[in-house]
């Protein structure tokens, strides 16, 4: 039986394979590391490579939001099948979610919902977009990462999320790196290890 499976969500116009050679590092660093990289449920701009968790077409600060609660339940059927997969049903405790950019948006409306008690969320060039429950899972660690030079989702939105969390009462961590864009760089692989390793 494997200890830990981080389960990968990509952001908008891109699919799991593009997250999975991260996921593959840690796993070669960590014994009995699990790992899976689905691909989000909706199409982007009618591809059928690519990938989206809810549109960005016409999306405002108002309405975002509300295109989270309705992609909960494709993200919620998602995770679930994984866990089924991977014999993780009874050990969300040993589960962390990892995003990147709009996959950063889902994991951490997951547990700032109280829908995922799960061990972690890595965070990388995202933001949190969700109210924090009263029911949330205080005891996830969760680990942002941010370039200081992303033109897509600016630096801020993570250091405004650390704030909430930790206002909140979550254990969470922040990192951010100069001339860094909408992107994940080494420093950032590595910083993942070590906080999957202290989870």
């Amino acid at each position: 039986m494997t200890d830990k499976l981080v389960i990968m969500f990509h952001g908008v116009g891109s699919n799991g394979r593009d997250l999975l050679p991260i996921a593959q590092y840690w796993q070669r660093q960590i014994d009995g590391l699990s790992i899976a990289s689905p691909n989000a449920p909706f199409p982007f701009m009618h591809s059928h490579e690519v990938f989206e968790w809810f549109s960005l077409t016409g999306i405002t600060e108002e309405n975002r939001f509300e295109r989270i609660e309705q992609a909960r339940e494709y993200f919620d059927q998602t995770v679930q099948r994984i866990l089924d997969e991977q014999g993780f049903v009874d050990r969300l405790h040993h589960v962390i979610f990892c995003g990147f950019s709009q996959g950063t948006i889902m994991s951490l409306d997951a547990v700032a919902s109280g829908r995922w008690p799960i061990a972690g969320v890595i965070g990388f060039s995202g933001r949190l977009a969700s109210p924090i429950e009263g029911n949330a899972n205080q005891t996830a660690k969760i680990s942002l990462m941010h370039g200081e030079a992303d033109e897509v989702i600016p630096v801020y939105e993570s250091q405004d999320a650390f704030k909430a969390l930790r206002e909140a009462g979550f254990n969470v961590e922040l990192e951010t790196y100069k001339d860094l864009g909408h992107s994940v760089n080494e420093l950032e692989l590595k910083r993942g290890l070590e906080f999957l390793k202290s989870l």
